[in-house]
């Protein structure tokens, strides 16, 4: 038998050798797998603490943003007006970057009836 040959063998013993299944093993798949469950239950907890987070934000926001519809659908166009304004002279860049943004929008909005 050459050099070779005996090399050969002996890998494949080796081999054999490792493949045999150690005493506990399984324990270490359950314990690893254990962990696994553990944390994907941690995740799902984490998201649904997120998502009711999210629900009651949005709750919250469409709820101010209707009271706002409300105010504005009580008070005339000379109201609004004076409202918007008054708000000019307080904030005068903030009316910029909001005009400013009212114009793009429709700029585009009517850049693609075309």
């Amino acid at each position: 038998m050459s050099e070779f040959e005996k090399e050969v063998e002996k890998a494949e013993k080796e081999l054999e050798q490792s493949l045999i299944p150690v005493e506990g093993e399984e324990d270490l798949d359950d314990e690893y797998l254990g962990d696994l469950k553990m944390q994907a239950q941690e995740y799902q907890q984490k998201l649904q603490e997120a998502a009711a987070k999210a629900k009651d934000f949005a709750t919250e926001k469409f709820g101010q943003a209707g009271d706002k519809l409300k105010e504005l659908q009580e008070k005339g166009p000379q109201e609004i007006v004076e409202d918007v304004k008054e708000y000019a002279r307080k904030k005068p860049g903030q009316t910029i970057l909001i005009s400013a943004a009212v114009g793009l929008f429709l700029g585009l909005l009517f850049k693609n009836r075309k």
